[in-house]
């Protein structure tokens, strides 16, 4: 389905202009009209992070003329696998910082705005409502909600990607004109149920590949031209290097852009929405939780328990708690570890950061252990108070 552009053209291109997009030109289907618009778009990218790096960079050398970044975090070295537009030298400075410094190298004349900020039901609309399109680079389903149903109410149209180890997804919500987000994903899945990227990692090469879907799609909306990927849905998977396309069609019944909505405004919560932990979990940890220099301290007096390590192999081969055994929380969940644990001691469960280990703690009192506590925050507490020295990831 071809779509008319986006934004106007703006009056003219520099001579500097003329030569930088040159290439850009000499197709038929962007030329001089195609170029203008692409200088008078404002385009937002929602997070500076895996998909946001490579996102950002094209969209600032395809001449995007003004690209907004709304990120709130640090750059961390464990970003650096993946996470291109930030270096070596940007380690511990804000991510909207360091972005808007590489969009500037890589093309002087964008205008950067930085949005140095949580996106959060308080300031989307203040924020998105400054832009022609948006690009979503988030990484969690509470900020994906939000994003939606903030673009579906202003009416905007944005580019959605994810991605997860080798599989990436991709597609363009604009309820205009196709399905919104609540008309693939009506529901977030049960927590726990799918990992996240910090969880269960990505291939660092699979941002490209995904974010430059998502620009090109940019592109040809803000243009004009080909067909966006709207009522579409581009699957990648980076070990077999095959895409498909899924036709997605707009829900009738969708709460927010169906017949009949029933959400006219924005949630009061999103993280309750999506519920980062289940409500069993959340009953669970109440006076079941200890810090990890609470933990250093048992150690220390030696009482007796047995440390359980819920997260997966590969994680703990990468950092390990002393004196803590593996027993992934999907073995505790399906019941299967429970005969190895034993009766006689208390259990200290622990993840990374505390929400699988949360998950593991429910099960494991359900199953009957009820002592059993968790470790709140996990190993990153545990490297950030206890034992620096060790990796974090």
């Amino acid at each position: 389905m071809s779509l008319p552009p986006l934004v106007e053209p703006a009056e003219s291109l520099s001579v500097d202009e003329v030569r930088r997009y040159s290439r850009h030109l000499i197709i038929p289907d962007v030329g001089m009209d195609g170029q203008k618009r692409l200088k008078n778009a404002k385009v937002l990218c929602v997070g500076a992070g895996g998909l946001g790096s490579p996102a950002l960079m094209y969209l600032a050398a395809a001449g995007v003329g003004t690209l907004g970044i709304v990120e709130f975090d640090t750059v961390d070295e464990s970003n650096l696998q993946r996470q291109i537009i930030h270096g070596q030298s940007d380690i511990g400075r804000p991510k909207a910082e360091s972005a808007a410094n590489s969009i500037r190298e890589i093309n002087p004349l964008v205008n950067v705005v930085i949005h140095d900020t949580a996106l959060d039901r308080d300031n989307v609309f203040e924020i998105f409502g400054q832009y022609d399109l948006i690009v979503d680079g988030t990484d969690n389903f509470a900020t994906r909600y939000l994003v939606n149903d903030a673009a579906v109410l202003l009416g905007k149209p944005y580019v959605w990607g994810s991605i997860y180890r080798f599989d990436g997804q991709a597609s363009v919500f604009w309820a205009e004109h196709g399905p919104c987000y609540r008309c693939l994903y009506p529901e977030p899945p049960p927590p726990g149920m799918v990992p996240s990227c910090a969880e269960g990692g990505v291939l660092g090469v699979l941002c490209a590949s995904i974010g430059s879907i998502q620009v090109n799609e940019a592109i040809k909306l803000l243009a004009g031209i080909g067909e966006p990927l709207v009522g579409k849905l581009m699957v990648y998977d980076a070990l077999e290097m095959s895409y498909r396309k899924i036709k997605v069609r707009k829900d009738p019944s969708c709460v927010l852009c169906g017949e009949n909505p029933s959400v006219t405004e924005l949630l009061e919560d999103y993280e309750d929405f999506c519920g980062a932990v289940s409500v069993e979990a959340q009953e669970a940890v109440v006076d079941a939780t200890i810090t990890a220099k609470e933990l250093k301290d048992w150690q220390d007096a030696d009482k007796d328990f047995l440390l359980v390590d819920v997260r997966e192999p590969a994680e703990f081969e990468i950092v390990r708690i002393p004196g803590s055994v593996l027993i992934p929380k999907g073995d505790i969940l399906s019941g299967e570890a429970l005969s190895k644990l034993p009766q006689d001691k208390q259990i200290v469960l622990h993840c990374k950061s505390g929400v699988r280990s949360a998950e593991a703690l429910a099960a494991l009192k359900a199953a009957g252990f009820k002592d059993a506590v968790h470790v709140q925050g996990g190993v990153l507490a545990w490297v950030k108070t206890v034992d620096p020295s060790l990796p974090s990831y």
